[in-house]
């Protein structure tokens, strides 16, 4: 097993080029949010901007324009419920995450399906939240775009139809590898499933233990998709960056918010990115 430490992280990170615009950093879909749960994609939709992707657009129920255009203008907003126009502009994009606040009603299956459908080899889908339910309920077709599932226990359950106990690193691998997928398997102590290789994350604090953290970490995934070389290198520098920022606040704070951990990203990154060995 490996561990994800700064040193690996700053080699991955590299300093941007002089001659680059918005669209040399990655074009971002976001999709869910209902009329219930628009704060998730709202939280995802900060860590992928905050984490520098270049564009990133919001498909979301109307009701949660509003909101999402008062926290962050950056986003661009699209109605879920326009299908059509989806299908129509899901070719554009680099990375699709669909899941945070979804739900799990018909709208939410018709989304998931298309993006199963549509998605193509060149493009990166992360399925987080309501989509790993959905993913997991269904015979959903498996997306031809490089696949990343980030479960938490319980949703991992659901995609491996066994209990936690009766699992091992050995049988996540296994599963990952039959998902052909990387699956970031959150936890105290998170791993991460790419390939041959297992990787632990070595920070995180009971202080992140607070609802929106996992969309935090979706949206930065997403975010880095499409700047660092590998998506392993951005999956797992999403991770290291997302505990070590909450680490890090912790040590002045009780409670660390989600929307914490994503004000801090550029300041992180520009750290890690000017150095090519552990600064801390």
């Amino acid at each position: 097993m490996k561990k994800i430490t700064p040193k690996v992280i700053c080699a991955w990170i590299k300093q941007r080029e002089d001659e680059s615009n918005k669209g040399d950093y990655g074009r971002v879909l976001l999709i869910g949010g209902n009329e219930r749960l628009g704060g998730a994609i709202i939280m995802a939709a900060q860590g992928a901007i905050y984490s520098g992707a270049g564009l990133v657009t919001v498909a979301t129920h109307p009701v949660n324009r509003s909101a999402l255009h008062a926290r962050l203008p950056e986003a661009m907003c699209l109605d879920f419920n326009d299908m059509d126009y989806l299908i129509e502009v899901l070719p554009q994009f680099d990375t699709i995450l669909i899941g945070p606040g979804l739900g799990v009603h018909e709208t939410a299956q018709q989304l998931l399906e298309m993006v199963c459908e549509y998605a193509h080899a060149e493009q990166r889908v992360v399925i987080d939240g309501d989509g790993i339910t959905l993913y997991a309920s269904q015979n959903f077709k498996k997306p031809d775009a490089t696949l990343i599932f980030t479960p938490h226990r319980k949703e991992w359950e659901r995609l491996t139809h066994m209990e936690t106990e009766d699992l091992d690193d050995m049988k996540n691998q296994d599963f990952a590898t039959d998902l052909d997928a990387i699956v970031v398997l959150k936890d105290h102590r998170t791993r991460v499933y790419v390939g041959e290789d297992i990787w632990q994350n070595i920070y995180g604090t009971p202080a992140m233990a607070t609802g929106g953290m996992g969309d935090t970490l979706a949206g930065m995934i997403a975010g880095l998709l499409g700047q660092l070389e590998k998506p392993k290198h951005a999956v797992l520098t999403a991770v290291f960056l997302h505990s070590y920022i909450g680490e890090t606040l912790a040590k002045k704070k009780y409670v660390v918010l989600p929307t914490e951990v994503a004000e801090q990203i550029p300041y992180y990154l520009k750290k890690f990115s000017e150095t090519d060995d552990n600064p801390y």
